[in-house]
């Protein structure tokens, strides 16, 4: 008889999990950091002019309305162009009651400073950004951008 008993042999010891909510939440923080949140899903076509002079627009004080033909999903709305402004597709008449939706849901800081850009298919007839630009001044929002890409085409 044997005064000490022998363990069992080959048994792996237990893996320890103590860092485990540390890496956790290294990797939540980081891909929290690195995401970017869409805006708004486009649902028309949007290929922009081009210009050869463009400036940096700051998010934070501005809206961004699109103009254009519906894109191949979305071809139930028809072929004629269309005003989306966030993730609906809205008529000309409701430009004005959107875009101050839109102004009073701001820090009141930024209120005085609203910037609407103007995101306008190359192929969209003027009547329409016309009618989208009455509908503005009504609104009395007189800061339009009209949205370009850099490169002149």
């Amino acid at each position: 008889m044997s005064k000490f008993k022998k363990g069992k042999q080959g048994d792996l010891p237990a893996i320890s999990t103590a860092s485990l909510p540390d890496i956790v939440f290294m990797l939540l923080f980081f891909f929290m950091v690195a995401t970017v949140m869409r805006d708004s899903s486009l649902m028309i076509e949007n290929r922009l002019p081009g210009a050869n002079q463009v400036e940096k627009l700051e998010k934070d004080r501005t809206a961004f309305i699109y103009a254009g033909k519906p894109s191949s999903q979305f071809k139930q709305l028809g072929t004629e162009p269309r005003i989306q402004f966030n993730d609906a597709i809205i008529s000309v008449e409701e430009v004005r009651s959107s875009v101050l939706e839109a102004q009073s849901n701001l820090v009141e800081e930024l209120q005085p400073k609203f910037v609407v850009g103007l995101k306008v298919d190359k192929e969209t007839h003027s009547g329409l950004v016309s009618d989208i630009k009455q509908e503005l001044r009504l609104a009395n929002t007189l800061k339009v951008m009209y949205i370009t890409n850099a490169k002149a085409e």
